[in-house]
């Protein structure tokens, strides 16, 4: 469907599988517990040939399980697998955005209440000392799957110098072993 799959990093993969148009919304209808194609496509208003396709990839790429509740006519259902409950969180991170930055008319649409009752707005935190995890508070470092490709400009520019910085102490050892050789 895209590009994104053939760069190397997380965001453009992730983005890759639930970033088309229309998919975090199919994921967001399947979140809140609509989960047949006919209610979907009714509440998306969405064509049934491109909802047919974000299902498909979805179910693929494993975020969504395809489950048959009927034999005749067969019909199915879709639920979130874990992989697409584990991206709600970014959903619900998405969802406060646009209410601060884009809310509809008359303001938010949902409010969101966790199992303890309070009504609260996603924030990503460190789970180490709890600050807030924002633009100003984060540095991005590379990770141990670091490598030059496609969309890794930033990062891929440090594995090309530690592998500079590797040649460079290979062709030293080298030359210290030649001259060790030669006394």
């Amino acid at each position: 469907m895209n590009r994104f799959g053939e760069m190397h990093c997380s965001i453009a993969q992730a983005v890759g599988v639930v970033g088309e148009p229309w998919t975090p919304l199919i994921l967001r209808d399947l979140f809140l517990g609509l989960c047949r194609f006919d209610d979907l496509a009714q509440d998306l208003g969405i064509s049934r040939n491109l909802l047919t396709r974000r299902l498909e990839h979805l179910v693929a790429a494993g975020v969504v399980e395809k489950r048959r509740y009927q034999e005749r006519p067969p019909r199915h259902e879709y639920v979130l697998s874990r992989a697409g409950r584990d991206v709600v969180p970014a959903l619900l991170t998405l969802m406060a955005w646009g209410d601060q930055w884009s809310t509809p008319p008359g303001g938010p649409p949902a409010l969101l209440v966790h199992d303890c009752g309070a009504q609260f707005t996603p924030v990503v935190t460190c789970p180490h000392c709890g600050g807030a995890a924002t633009a100003d508070t984060v540095t991005a470092v590379r990770g141990p799957g670091a490598a030059q490709g496609p969309g890794t400009m930033l990062l891929s520019a440090g594995v090309a110098a530690e592998a500079a910085e590797a040649a460079e102490a290979a062709e030293a050892a080298e030359v210290g072993q030649t001259a060790e050789a030669a006394d």
